[in-house]
């Protein structure tokens, strides 16, 4: 038996703070990035993909990938992910957040503020 490293803590802390964060289902996430709502949300440059599309499509991918064969950058992106989703969630705006870019914005990131 191994002895339990900090940098097992770490993976550990990473990988539970992105199951916490992401709640959409790989299937749900990539059917929402099919859609105009989701192609129009997020900080877009120079009319490229907006950086939170981009991150749900890798977001499709990793929970997708057994968790024995995530790489650092990988845990690196899941920790980016947490952030990202802990943050907007700070900032919900009142009323119906239904049809909000803020909403929109955090399905990119694969968390649906609804569910």
């Amino acid at each position: 038996m191994r002895a339990v490293t900090n940098r097992d803590s770490d993976r550990k802390v990473a990988l539970d703070g992105f199951r916490e964060a992401v709640n959409m289902a790989p299937a749900e996430l990539e059917a929402w990035l099919a859609t105009e709502e989701s192609r129009s949300a997020g900080q877009h440059t120079g009319g490229r993909e907006s950086i939170g599309h981009a991150s749900g499509r890798r977001i499709v991918t990793l929970l997708r990938r057994p968790d024995s064969e995530l790489s650092a950058g990988d845990l690196a992106h899941m920790r980016k992910v947490t952030g990202y989703v802990h943050r907007h969630l700070a900032q919900q705006p009142k009323g119906d957040i239904t049809d909000t870019t803020w909403r929109h914005s955090l399905m990119n990131w694969g968390h649906d503020p609804k569910k």
